[in-house]
C-alpha cells in the first residue's frame, strides 16, 4: 500500500492570512483524489510564513525525517518553488527524496527521468530564484523610498520604549507609539550614564536590582543591548534606517624599532565605517 504525503508553503504571514496556503492544499488534494489516493492529517506538512530561501523549516524538517524513516512513498507538492526558491536547494531535496525511493509529484511539472524534464525543472528553479531576487530588490527600493519620505513603514520594528503601529491599525500610515513605562527606564539609563557616570556593568546591575525586564521579557540585559540603546538616535526623535558602509581593510604596520615616527596606516587595521543612514522623525523620549 502506497503512503502519500503533502507539502505546502507560503513565505509570509500576509500570504498565510490571505489563505493562499489553503488554495495550495486544495489543489494538491484534488490531484490526489484524481490519482485515487488520500492523505492522513499527520502526513500534511505545512510551512506557514517560511521563506523558500531557507532550507531549515519546521514542517520540511518533519517531512525529511519521515522520508528517512521510510514512512512515505510519495510526496505531492504544488510546484518546485514551494519546495524551495533556490535551485540548488531544490536539487538537494529532490535527490534526497529519490534516494529514499520516494516519488515526487509536482502539479505543474511532470517529473520524468529524461533530459528534457531535468532541463525544464532547472529552468523553473532558476526562474523562481530570479523572481525572488527581483522581489527582494523591489522591497528594498520601496523601503528606501518610504524612508526618504519620512515614513515609519520602512522600519517595521520598534526599539525598546516604542510600540510599532502598522498602517492597517493606524490611520493609513505606520507610526511609533511611546510606551511610557519603558520610556521612563530609558530616561533612567541615560541619566545613570550621562549624569551619574555609571559603567555598562553598573547599569546592568541596577536594572537587575530593580527587576526590570528586557523587551523580550528576559531578566538579564546584555551589554550590547544597553550600548545600542545609548547610541540609538530614535530616542531623540530621529529613527535611523539603512546600514553602515564598510571600507577596505588596510594592513597593520608596526612602528620601526628605535624610531618615534609612526606609520601612516598603523591605526587602520580595521574596516572604516561610513554612515549611510536615512533619518525618520519619531516621537522623542529624551532631550538632547
Amino acid at each position: 500500500m502506497i503512503t502519500p504525503a503533502l507539502y505546502a508553503r507560503v513565505s509570509s504571514e500576509k500570504q498565510a492570512q490571505a489563505n493562499t496556503i489553503a488554495s495550495q492544499i486544495s489543489a494538491v488534494e484534488n490531484r490526489m483524489v484524481a490519482d485515487g489516493c488520500s492523505v492522513l492529517d499527520d502526513l500534511k506538512f505545512i510551512d506557514n510564513g517560511y521563506s523558500g530561501s531557507n532550507l531549515i523549516r519546521p514542517a520540511l524538517e518533519k517531512l525529511r525525517d519521515q522520508v528517512a524513516f521510510g514512512a512515505i512513498d510519495k510526496i505531492y507538492i504544488h510546484s518546485p518553488d514551494r519546495l524551495s526558491r533556490k535551485y540548488a536547494y531544490q536539487m538537494i531535496l529532490i535527490e534526497e527524496f529519490q534516494k529514499s525511493g520516494v516519488e515526487i509529484i509536482f502539479l505543474n511539472h511532470q517529473n520524468s527521468d529524461n533530459p528534457e524534464s531535468h532541463l525544464l525543472l532547472q529552468m523553473q528553479g532558476m526562474i523562481a530564484e530570479y523572481e525572488r531576487s527581483k522581489i527582494m530588490e523591489r522591497h528594498r527600493r520601496g523601503k528606501i523610498h518610504a524612508a526618504k519620505r519620512g515614513s515609519v513603514n520602512a522600519l517595521s520594528i520598534a526599539p525598546y520604549g516604542y510600540r510599532y503601529i502598522d498602517k492597517h491599525t493606524g490611520v493609513g500610515h505606520a507610526a511609533f507609539e511611546v510606551i511610557e513605562e519603558e520610556a521612563e527606564i530609558i530616561r533612567k539609563i541615560f541619566s545613570w550614564v550621562g549624569h551619574e557616570r555609571f559603567t555598562m556593568g553598573a547599569v546592568i546591575r541596577k536594572l537587575l536590582e530593580n527587576k526590570i525586564p528586557t523587551k523580550k521579557g528576559k531578566t538579564h540585559w546584555d551589554r550590547s543591548t544597553v550600548w545600542y540603546m545609548l547610541k540609538n538616535p530614535a530616542y531623540k526623535g530621529q529613527a535611523a534606517f539603512g546600514r553602515k558602509k564598510t571600507g577596505a581593510r588596510l594592513p597593520y604596520v608596526r612602528p620601526r624599532r628605535d624610531s618615534s615616527e609612526q606609520p601612516k596606516n598603523n591605526i587602520s587595521r580595521y574596516p572604516v565605517e561610513k554612515e549611510n543612514w536615512i533619518y525618520i522623525p519619531v516621537p522623542a523620549i529624551i532631550d538632547e
